[in-house]
């Protein structure tokens, strides 16, 4: 049985299924500190979980997350929900904060390792990364123990053996972390469980704390230099109530994701955003599945919904769109939308996000020239690559088994593509495209 040494207060039950398995199976010359922040500079790393094994120090982070969960790329689409900042590349650079910290405050931790780990607690949880960037610091529970145990992780250079440093890592960790101060609350909502983040965003599944049982909702929790000049401040205070405010134009759609809510806490190092908890998947999940018109459908409903209010959604990919348990599609995602005419604009940080696939030929060097026909174009890439598994060229983009309507989508003119209220209604009063396979056969029997 290992030994806890402190901490704070866990925040969902994948956290304490972890600690209480850890605390029981693990051997008793084990130290465990959950629930704790490491502070470096003006930032702070929330951690679950570190444990001290006879041979090195591991940053843990557990997720709760469920099924088939997929890696492309710096981020992870789970099924039944939105995708996710890649949680194994922020643990990561928690754990060099955590050994500069322990270094500064005894020089001979430079010979101990410290590790990182990402553990999958629920029993339906699989990763699948074809890169394997990821997976090295992934594990379930089953696994947990051996993984903790394995000596082979230790990196040449530094010591196989933790004990003789001990008595200096305890000093050091008593000087440098310090029990988690993070609210169990933001505003009402209670958090139920924490389902990923980055640097910047942290996104929660949370409750109504005055109704327990009530349904759940989507937080996303962005973090804020309470620091910087009024200026600055003001910039960054605009640019993450740009999605809120986006949303708050367009009235309520199935197609497109509700807000309930946009509020700061703290010293506005924090501003939370309230949204409806999608229940679905990402359309990422999805490509190269086969033709699914009715996804293409409810994805142009949502978008000319947009249009209509004036909301221009700049960003627009699979990842942005959800597909819930019934089939329907969900446009999400407008951090970066453009909601008509202001007097400020978050167009310089598209150069960050865009993936170059879905962004139209005549904004490819000015992602500020955005319009509602580059949103068109955007749509109609993934209508093709929904079609037919590939992204459309301007070589390939006229296969059998794309509608008319989608080619006129992605023509290189933007007064020639249609609007998403046309594009849509062409898609609607068009006869239902025959399958490949179905073409081959018909041919087949003609020349019979």
């Amino acid at each position: 049985m290992a030994e806890i040494v402190g901490g704070g207060r866990p925040v969902n039950d994948a956290e304490r299924r972890v600690i209480a398995y850890l605390r029981d199976q693990a051997p008793a010359d084990w130290l465990l500190l959950h629930n704790i922040e490491v502070p470096r500079g003006h930032d702070v790393f929330e951690v679950d979980l570190i444990v001290l094994t006879g041979h090195s120090i591991v940053v843990v982070d557990v997720k709760g997350t469920r099924g088939r969960i997929e890696v492309s790329g710096t981020r992870w689409f789970p099924p039944r929900r939105e995708a996710f900042g890649s949680p194994v590349a922020k643990l990561r650079g928690t754990a060099k904060a955590l050994k500069g910290l322990l270094v500064s405050k005894a020089t001979q931790l430079e010979r101990v390792y410290v590790d990182s780990l990402v553990v999958l607690s629920s029993p339906d949880a699989e990763l699948i990364d074809p890169a394997g960037r990821d997976a090295i610091n992934v594990t379930d529970l089953p696994r947990l123990l051996a993984t903790l145990s394995d000596v082979s992780r230790v990196r040449r250079g530094c010591s196989p053996d933790t004990k003789p440093y001990l008595t200096a890592i305890l000093d050091a960790l008593n000087q440098s972390v310090r029990r988690s101060t993070a609210p169990p609350r933001f505003g009402n909502w209670e958090v139920e469980e924490q389902l990923g983040g980055d640097t910047k965003i942290t996104e929660y599944r949370a409750f109504n704390a005055t109704l327990p049982g009530s349904e759940t909702v989507l937080l996303r929790v962005y973090q804020a230099d309470p620091l910087a000049d009024h200026h600055a401040r003001a910039a960054e205070r605009q640019r993450i109530a740009n999605a809120y405010q986006t949303l708050a134009r367009i009235p309520p759609h199935p197609c497109v994701v509700r807000s309930r809510d946009f509020f700061a806490i703290d010293d506005e190092s924090r501003f939370v955003l309230v949204l409806d908890d999608v229940h679905g998947e990402t359309l990422q999940l999805s490509l190269g599945k086969g033709a699914r018109l009715g996804v293409i459908q409810d994805l142009l409903r949502g978008l000319a919904h947009a249009h209509a209010h004036g909301v221009v959604h700049r960003a627009l990919t699979p990842a942005s769109v959800l597909v819930t348990d019934d089939g329907r599609a969900v446009l999400t995602g407008f951090d970066y939308a453009k909601p008509g005419p202001r007097n400020y604009t978050v167009a310089h940080e598209l150069g960050n996000v865009l993936d170059a696939h879905y962004v139209a030929p005549e904004c490819q060097e000015r992602p500020d020239l955005m319009t509602t026909a580059s949103d068109v174009y955007a749509a109609g890439a993934i209508a093709y690559q929904l079609l037919t598994g590939q992204f459309p060229t301007s070589a390939d983009a006229h296969g059998p088994d794309v509608p008319e309507v989608v080619r006129r989508m992605l023509d290189h003119s933007p007064a020639k593509r249609p609007t998403a209220a046309q594009a849509l209604d062409a898609l609607e009063s068009a006869p239902p495209q025959e399958s490949r396979f179905k073409r081959l056969v018909r041919r087949l029997v003609s020349r019979s």
